[in-house]
């Protein structure tokens, strides 16, 4: 599925598609990788993805963007977004930036999107005004001056600590995977030689 979103988002072919489709007041969210927020702003030329955030921009169809923590889906250990539609959108020319990458629990072998931080969100949302280190709420102008990044963490700074983790707990856990490793190159090449290949690293 990460990987499907990540190349609907490339080609901007699923977010086109689900714009499209909007009705007059038609509302859609759509969870892209965190580069499609971002691709090709600040580079000389023309990129697809940016033309296609600009398009979307210039419509005034983007009422939020939600920047979610790391590692919460599988198949990929990056965080994602959500994008908010809206063509009925109650604040005409602004966005809510939502940067929530800090609001997880710890988990294994995925982060959780804790209860408290989906609140913070809902609550951000609702009260469309600026909260230091969460959201803010931002005019199509600077979207512009900012050569249409959409990107929440551009706009927010987390507060969040950063979580540098328990030592021991981290060599442990690069202790388990490079046992699992061994354990899947052996399988690999067991099942290679029945096939009458060598696997080799």
């Amino acid at each position: 599925m990460a990987a499907t979103l990540r190349h609907l988002a490339l080609t901007g072919l699923g977010l086109q598609h689900v714009g499209a489709s909007l009705g007059d007041k038609g509302r859609a969210a759509v969870v892209i990788d965190t580069g499609a927020a971002s691709r090709g702003s600040g580079s000389q030329g023309e990129n697809k993805e940016k033309s296609i955030r600009r398009w979307f921009v210039e419509q005034d169809l983007v009422e939020s963007v939600i920047l979610l923590p790391d590692n919460l889906f599988y198949n990929t250990t990056a965080p994602g977004m959500i994008i908010l539609l809206n063509r009925a959108k109650r604040t005409p020319r602004q966005l809510l930036l939502i940067n929530a990458s800090g609001e997880y629990r710890k988990g294994r072998p995925k982060n959780e999107l804790t209860q408290e931080g989906i609140q913070k969100v809902i609550a951000c949302f609702r009260g469309w005004k600026d909260h230091e280190g969460l959201c803010r709420v931002v005019g199509i102008p600077e979207i512009t001056a900012a050569d249409y990044n959409l990107s929440p963490a551009r706009f927010v700074r987390s507060n969040a600590k950063e979580e540098t983790g328990d030592i021991q707990a981290i060599l442990d856990d690069l202790a388990t995977l490079k046992k699992d490793s061994a354990v899947l190159d052996a399988n690999l090449a067991g099942a290679f030689a029945r096939l009458g290949y060598r696997w080799g690293l």
